[in-house]
């Protein structure tokens, strides 16, 4: 479990750090808060960050729920896809959007192959399959 503990707080920190290049970016911008709009390198950084939480709620619960049904080192596996996903999506994100979509696909499927084990999981349970 220590391993998926490391993985879930890996994404946390990664989260963080979109945050802070986030804050870089408005900086560099000059836009004042509120303002959301008006330079396409904050614009497309905060976009990253609002993803990035956006797909956040559903990993980080799906991670932990597999893991309590499924061995640790493939529930981490998925996680780390996740991150290289995330580092993916936000370079080409920040780059040239259109091409997000790799490293949308390598932190979506992860999400989800990791919410349907978590959902077999708790049902085997529920059935006495498995503890």
């Amino acid at each position: 479990m220590q391993l998926v503990e490391l993985i879930a707080t890996l994404a946390v920190a990664q989260y963080l750090a979109f945050g802070a290049l986030t804050g870089r970016a408005r900086a560099k911008s000059g836009l004042k808060a509120p303002v959301m709009t008006g330079d396409d390198g904050f614009e497309r950084m905060y976009r990253v960050q609002m993803n990035t939480l956006e797909v956040m709620m559903a990993f980080l619960p799906s991670l932990f729920i597999a893991a309590l049904h499924w061995p640790a080192v493939l529930v981490a596996g998925l996680g780390v896809i996740y991150l290289v996903g995330r580092v993916i999506y936000w370079r080409a994100y920040v780059a040239q959007p259109s091409k997000r979509g790799l490293g949308f696909m390598l932190s979506m499927m992860p999400t989800l192959a990791l919410a349907l084990l978590a959902l077999i999981g708790n049902v085997l349970a529920l059935c006495g399959a498995i503890a």
